[in-house]
């Protein structure tokens, strides 16, 4: 735990669950440590954490601790070495007829409507394909996190949203979801992009995208985003 950049607090009690099925890759089992979620996070214990490669969900801070596998590897972009290659060039053109904007983290009707319409058309038998308002909110707020969005406009009308958390050493990309029927404009990408553009005006180093997953297609696009550094061994290492 010495790569941290900055102490926890104070001492925090850790679990690890039940063996369960992985969730990206097939026939594996996993194991999950994760911080007792009884015990509210500081900003400065959550940088801390997702210096160490933990992610949140909701109000769980966890990490994967599967004993035989080591394919989810916490990766974060460097933002001030940041280049965009040809294809995300492209794609940064493509939708610069979108407004852009930084909001609270309050989620309306539309982002509801939206976030239904993305999850019943991606992830229709996933744990989050869920209706409620609450059920939304209880996977992506929490208490103590800071945590703002990032809406993308088309004429006014919401067509995709980033949830984000912000350390003390960058960004954290918590979900992105967008209308399916915009899916040519390859707004995960614009999002992506759109995360290092608001790190860097906050000057901030990095950009967290949570676990790279070569062997999942679903996870391994995060390798395109360079140069870049994944954690393990005990410590951030450059791609």
């Amino acid at each position: 735990m010495s790569d941290a950049s900055h102490p926890l607090s104070r001492d925090l009690v850790f679990y690890l669950s039940a063996p369960h099925a992985c969730s990206y890759l097939p026939g594996r089992e996993a194991l999950t440590l994760f911080a007792d979620p009884a015990q509210p996070l500081t900003q400065q214990d959550f940088t801390t954490l997702s210096e160490l490669g933990f992610r949140r969900s909701g109000g769980l801070v966890y990490t994967p601790r599967c004993p035989a596998c080591s394919a989810c590897i916490p990766s974060r972009i460097v933002v001030n070495e940041f280049a965009p290659d040809r294809s995300q060039r492209r794609n940064w053109r493509a939708n610069s007829d979108l407004e852009v904007r930084v909001i609270e983290s309050r989620f309306s009707d539309q982002h509801i409507a939206l976030y239904q319409r993305y999850i019943h058309s991606r992830h229709p038998d996933g744990a989050m394909a869920v209706e409620r308002r609450e059920e939304v909110e209880r996977f992506f707020l929490c208490d103590w996190s800071d945590t703002f969005f990032i809406e993308f406009l088309q004429d006014g009308r919401p067509i995709a949203l980033t949830v984000v958390d912000l350390l003390g050493s960058g960004l954290s990309a918590v979900y992105t979801f967008f209308d399916p029927t915009e899916a040519r404009r390859g707004l995960g990408v614009y999002a992506v992009l759109s995360l290092v553009a608001e790190a860097r005006r906050r000057h901030l180093d990095y950009v967290y995208l949570g676990y790279l997953i070569e062997e999942s297609p679903k996870m391994a696009y995060k390798a395109r985003y360079r140069p870049q550094e994944h954690f393990y061994d005990g410590r951030w290492q450059r791609l």
